[in-house]
């Protein structure tokens, strides 16, 4: 039997999302015009876009939360969304993950993160994983503790763990945390890549990992430097699909050395009311098609249709839309050029 689905591993929060016009000044305050509570983090933000997505692919999470009303609520939404969650697991020392979302008009963030459980997430949480699912995907590197910890035979626990799940069968992807000048960038992700299948990553972060100025000084994206950082990202060990998105656009690159710039799909900036997860909801749109085997050029059209109802909504997840929506979508939208 050919395996199927997908399993998403790794951070596991609740973003307590707040909407606010404006960011305020030191010492002075802005009111919060309006709340609300969602999950986050790379493993739930990936599941429950695919699950809205009712491709009816099999999903599963894997993780760690704390014995809390946010686990419990973690826990709600798996079930509500019929991702399984048997190899998720509680904490009895560690709070569930949380972060403070402030979200201004136009969809510009600020996050107040507590690791909370996630700190803990090692390699004995997943040796009872040997599904049937094609596709692990593990985020968010440098913002797991225990994984990010040196390994003296494969460099990093996060590299090791890539490569037993490819040992299982498995079809391995990564993402990454937005750190500016974080100096464990090529340390903590060299090690991963040559156990990775995809590869799906903002220009920021392949900026910080490949020392190259992906924007010019006027903030304009430079696409052929876009297409060097995929080529070093493929050439460090990649072995099918490195993508490197960023609002403009999304450049892909393939092992066998298909090459393909897309554009995004427009949206106008009074229309984007949140941006939390947007990022998750492409690599959504990139792990489906992918998983499907789809060309390279349909599968960042499909990445960027995620990415561009996720921009509807304050969280991270009530954007998404059935694919059925996205490719009627996608189908209405003039040719580029």
């Amino acid at each position: 039997m050919s395996r199927r689905g997908i399993v998403s591993a790794g951070n596991m929060l609740v973003d307590h999302v707040h909407q606010i016009a404006h960011w305020p000044q030191p010492g002075w305050l802005v009111e919060i015009e309006h709340s609300q509570r969602a999950t986050g983090g790379a493993p739930l933000n990936v599941l429950l876009t695919l699950a809205r997505m009712e491709t009816g692919l099999p999903l599963a999470a894997l993780g760690l939360i704390g014995c809390d009303a946010d686990g419990d609520y973690i826990l709600q939404m798996l079930a509500q969304h019929r991702v399984d969650s048997d190899f998720v697991r509680r904490s009895e020392t560690a709070m569930t993950a949380m972060s403070q979302v402030m979200t201004e008009p136009g969809g510009q963030r600020t996050f107040f993160h507590a690791p909370g459980a996630n700190r803990q997430l090692d390699l004995a949480d997943f040796d009872q994983l040997h599904s049937e699912h094609k596709i692990f995907h593990l985020g968010y590197l440098l913002l797991l503790d225990s994984l990010d910890r040196p390994d003296e035979e494969f460099g990093t626990r996060s590299a090791r763990l890539l490569a037993q799940m490819q040992q299982r069968g498995y079809q391995t992807s990564l993402d990454l945390v937005s750190r500016q000048g974080d100096p464990r960038y090529r340390p903590l992700v060299l090690p991963a890549l040559r156990w990775l299948d995809y590869l799906v990553i903002n220009e920021l972060e392949a900026g910080e990992f490949t020392g190259l100025a992906l924007r010019a000084a006027n903030g304009a994206i430079q696409p052929q430097l876009m297409a060097e950082a995929a080529e070093q990202l493929l050439l460090a060990g990649v072995r099918r699909r490195v993508v490197i998105h960023c609002p403009e656009g999304a450049y892909g690159l393939e092992k066998g050395g298909e090459a393909h710039w897309q554009p995004s799909w427009q949206v106008g900036e009074t229309e984007i009311v949140g941006s939390v997860g947007a990022g998750d909801a492409f690599c959504a749109g990139v792990l489906y098609a992918s998983h499907e085997n789809w060309p390279l050029a349909e599968t960042l059209q499909l990445a960027h249709a995620c990415a561009r109802f996720n921009l509807l909504r304050a969280n991270a997840i009530d954007g998404a839309r059935p694919l059925s929506e996205l490719q009627d979508y996608i189908r209405r939208q003039p040719p580029a050029g």
